[in-house]
C-alpha cells in the first residue's frame, strides 16, 4: 500500500473529486495552509487527516509533510486539490510500493493529463510534462524551482506509466490569470537567481534526456525577446496546440499572456539590481 498527501488552501469546491479519487488508500492526509472555508471539515468527513502548516513555497510544504507526517507507508503520493487519481495509476503505485522494497529508488515521474473547459488538451501541455510525485518518505526531498518544485539532485528516478488528472479549469479564467502574475514573480526571482552560463544551458539542450532538454529549453526562453508571441507560436503551431480545438486556443492565450508576465518582471528585477544587468 501507499499514503496520499493532498495540498490544500481554501479547496471546499475542489477537494472532494480528489478525496473521491483516493478511496481506495488506507492512508490519506490533506496538508492544509490555512483554510478559512469547508476544507478541513470535508477532509475529515471523508476520512482523511487533516495536517496545518503556513505555506511558504510548495518545495517546503512537501518536505514538511516528509520530515512532520507520520505516514503510514514508505511511498506517498503528492496531489493537489484539483488533481484526481485513475484506478490505473492508483494500482500501479500499489505495484510500485511492493516491488521496490528494498530497493534503493527514490523516486518516480508521474505525467498529468491537463483537463480544460472539459477537455483533454495534450499538445498545449506538452504532454507528458514529468512531475516527481510518487516518492519515498525518507529518501525523497524537493527542491524550490520558479513557482513550483523539483527533485533534489542526485535522486535515482523512474517513470510511471499511468497519468493522473489536473483540472486547469478548476478556477475561473480570471483567478487563473491572478495566479499567474504570483506565479511570474516567483518564476522571475528564479531565474535571476539560478541561471546558467550558456555553455552549461547549450549541453543540457544537447542532452539526451527530454525532461533535461525541456528545462533547459524553459530556461533558455527566458534569454529571448517577444516572449508572449514566441510562446504561442510554439505552443499553438510547432507543438500542435491547434489539434486541441477551441480550448487549446484559449490557453495557448493565456500561457502568452503568463510569458509576457515573466518578461515583465524579469524587466524589473534587472532595473532594480544593476550587478544582474553584467
Amino acid at each position: 500500500m501507499f499514503s496520499i498527501v493532498i495540498l490544500t488552501l481554501n479547496e471546499e469546491q475542489n477537494l472532494p473529486a480528489c478525496l473521491a479519487s483516493t478511496a481506495g488508500c488506507d492512508d490519506v492526509v490533506v496538508l492544509d495552509s490555512g483554510s478559512t472555508d469547508r476544507t478541513a471539515e470535508i477532509a475529515r468527513a471523508a476520512g482523511a487527516r487533516v495536517v496545518v502548516n503556513r505555506f511558504e513555497n510548495f518545495a517546503q510544504q512537501r518536505n514538511y509533510a516528509h520530515e512532520s507526517i507520520p505516514f503510514r507507508h514508505d511511498w506517498v503520493f503528492h496531489l493537489d486539490a484539483d488533481e484526481t487519481l485513475t484506478p490505473e495509476l492508483a494500482a500501479e503505485c500499489a505495484g510500485l510500493a511492493a516491488s521496490t522494497k528494498g530497493k534503493s529508488l527514490d523516486g518516480f515521474f508521474a505525467a498529468p493529463k491537463m483537463m480544460f473547459r472539459g477537455h483533454w488538451i495534450p499538445h498545449c501541455t506538452d504532454y507528458p510534462a514529468w512531475q516527481a510525485r510518487f516518492v519515498h518518505v525518507r529518501r525523497f526531498r524537493f527542491v524550490q524551482s520558479g513557482h513550483g518544485q523539483r527533485e533534489a539532485p542526485g535522486l535515482l528516478m523512474s517513470r510511471m506509466q499511468n497519468a493522473y488528472f489536473h483540472n486547469l479549469s478548476s478556477q475561473s479564467e480570471e483567478d487563473m490569470r491572478t495566479k499567474h502574475a504570483r506565479y511570474a514573480r516567483a518564476e522571475a526571482t528564479s531565474f535571476i537567481a539560478t541561471r546558467r552560463p550558456a555553455s552549461i544551458l547549450w549541453k543540457a539542450l544537447c542532452s539526451h534526456d527530454p525532461l533535461l532538454r525541456r528545462r533547459a529549453l524553459k530556461e533558455t526562453s527566458h534569454h529571448l525577446p517577444a516572449r508572449g508571441v514566441l510562446r504561442m507560436l510554439y505552443q499553438y503551431v510547432l507543438r500542435g496546440g491547434f489539434l486541441d480545438g477551441a480550448p487549446g486556443l484559449a490557453y495557448c492565450r493565456l500561457l502568452a499572456d503568463y510569458e509576457r508576465a515573466i518578461s515583465s518582471e524579469i524587466r524589473q528585477l534587472k532595473s532594480r539590481s544593476p550587478k544582474t544587468q553584467a
